[in-house]
């Protein structure tokens, strides 16, 4: 997600402060990871560098001084460019599922354990998200369930792992893809 566009929405609606744009970004996206202050701060003055954005006020509330930004015309001519243009699907295999899923064919350590594993934590974070009342905003719920299809395509391209991926060896064997040799044998 590029959070200088995300931030250009959050300041879309209005004009807000640091804060504000934080509150919003939480309240936009409830199951992933809470925006950091630092980067509210930081994305916001690289907007105000670029011309996307500017200070309109600055405000004295019930605490520290809050600087109130807003988008300029450049700001929303980048913001209606962005929402333009469809997002890149993201099948690049860099996933980390993917490159612990790949290592363990490599090596051949616990292959069925660690499908097993993964599958049980995939599942539990669905039932998760699943277990947590809806949300009223239909943004907020189409987020968990986007949340939830992708869970789910990694659950039914662990099951097809589980098909093509050999067996583990048995605890204390060498690894499927290493042979012993002798000195001067060749596998």
């Amino acid at each position: 997600m590029s959070l200088t566009e995300v931030h250009l929405a959050l300041l879309a609606g209005a004009p807000r402060h640091g804060y504000e744009i934080k509150r919003e970004h939480d309240a936009w996206f409830p199951d992933t990871r809470p925006l950091p202050f630092g980067q509210v701060y930081a994305t916001l003055a690289r907007l105000q560098r670029d011309g996307l954005a500017e200070v309109v006020e600055t405000r004295i509330e019930s605490g520290p001084e809050r600087t109130v930004y807003a988008l300029t015309a450049d700001g929303v001519a980048r913001l209606r460019a962005w929402l333009a243009e469809p997002a890149v699907a993201t099948g690049s295999g860099a996933e980390e599922i993917v490159r612990k899923t790949i290592a363990a064919l490599h090596t051949g350590i616990d292959v069925d354990g660690f499908i097993a594993r993964q599958r049980a934590a995939h599942l539990r974070c669905i039932r998760d998200l699943q277990a947590e009342p809806p949300h009223t905003a239909p943004a907020e719920r189409l987020v968990r369930e986007h949340l939830i299809a992708h869970l789910d395509a990694d659950l039914r391209w662990l099951e097809q792992a589980a098909e093509l991926l050999p067996a583990s060896p048995p605890p204390g064997s060498a690894p499927t893809d290493v042979v012993p040799t002798t000195e001067g044998e060749h596998p």
